[in-house]
């Protein structure tokens, strides 16, 4: 028997409880096979990258198990059948890690950075001087473009000429 490692992505639609007793059936496959659990691990409920089969987010459940091929394929037969199950990976192990998986440790929090300290000093900026001056952002007016300009420039010269011609 050969150890593996599988990750099922299971929709949002179901809860957790649901996705925990869809797990504990795919498990019932894997022992009932003459193999056996290793490591199981719930991750969550967690953002996909992209839409599976128009949805968002999944169930991801990790589970490290010891199967021969037979057992194994008869699962993966299973997973793809069920509805519930978005995608599901296998891969082959040669030991199985202890101690919980990566996605499963603690990451550190925003607010654990420290104090910034590798800007620098930034020192006095100095007096920015008399900023009164300025005008509000609701005050300025959008610089109209050249060839706009241009435009209305020439509209103006030919409605002058038009109105010498009508008079003359």
């Amino acid at each position: 028997m050969r150890l593996y490692e599988t990750v099922l992505i299971i929709r949002q639609d179901v809860s957790a409880t649901q996705a925990e007793n869809l797990t504990n059936d795919m498990v019932g496959i894997i022992e009932n096979g003459g193999g056996s659990i290793k490591k199981r691990e719930y991750w969550g409920l967690r953002s996909l990258a992209y839409r599976i089969k128009k949805n968002r987010k999944g169930h991801y459940i990790l589970l490290n198990l010891e199967a021969d091929s037979a057992t194994l394929n008869e699962f993966e037969r299973l997973m793809r059948l069920n509805d519930d199950i978005l995608r599901f990976l296998t891969v082959a192990l040669d030991e199985v890690e202890e101690g919980p998986s990566i996605m499963m440790q603690a990451r550190p929090e925003r607010g654990e950075r420290g104090d910034r300290g590798d800007r620098g000093d930034r020192g006095d900026r100095g007096d920015r001087g008399d900023r009164s001056d300025r005008r509000s952002t609701s005050d300025r007016r959008p610089a109209a473009e050249p060839a706009a300009e241009a435009a209305a420039e020439a509209d103006s010269a030919a409605d002058a000429k038009a109105e010498e011609k009508e008079e003359a």
